[in-house]
């Protein structure tokens, strides 16, 4: 997730810093279930035979197959959201396509947090595209994930199940038992 420091390490636009990032997305401490996305996420071969635009890429950004977690983002509601893109782009086409967003996809989002997207742009993209976004979202629908896992331990403990770190491993005199 290298776009989201994009901002720290390469000269441009001072829209963005890491702290403006973090006072945006957490509206309240108990509320900070981070939910990460890139787009586009396609082979660096095939890149270069579709040109992306900046509504294509805000649409995939959204997209629960652009997700870092296997959690879809239509069952639950964005509290804030930010986006990081990199590339030559227009920074009034991606406020215009983020403002965009929002509207068509208001029942994703809370009414009571509002201008809860941010977006920021650098101008240097990422090696091998030609643009690209980094997204973080707080969303309700992260309980998807954290159900699953819950799930998932209550049925190992259940059984009994010794956790996997002392199943397996080095013991004292350092030689591996597996």
């Amino acid at each position: 997730m290298s776009g989201v420091t994009c901002c720290l390490r390469f000269p441009g636009q001072l829209n963005c810093d890491l702290r403006k990032i973090a006072v945006n997305l957490v509206p309240f401490p108990r509320l900070h279930f981070f939910m990460t996305g890139f787009a586009p996420l396609t082979s660096r071969g095939s890149q270069q035979y579709r040109a992306l635009t900046v509504p294509e890429l805000t649409q995939q950004m959204f997209d629960a197959k652009n997700m870092m977690c296997a959690a879809d983002p239509r069952h639950g509601r964005y509290l804030t959201a930010a986006a990081l893109f990199r590339g030559r782009m227009s920074t009034k086409e991606v406020d215009e396509q983020m403002l965009n967003v929002q509207n068509k996809n208001s029942s994703y989002f809370v009414e009571w947090i509002p201008n809860n997207i941010k977006a920021s742009v650098c101008d240097i993209p990422p090696k091998g595209l030609k643009m690209a976004v980094a997204f973080a979202g707080n969303s309700t629908a992260i309980q998807e994930m954290f159900k699953r896992v819950a799930e998932y331990f209550t049925a190992m403990f259940r059984r009994k199940a010794p956790p996997l770190v002392h199943r397996r491993g080095y013991g004292r005199d350092g030689i591996y038992r597996g």
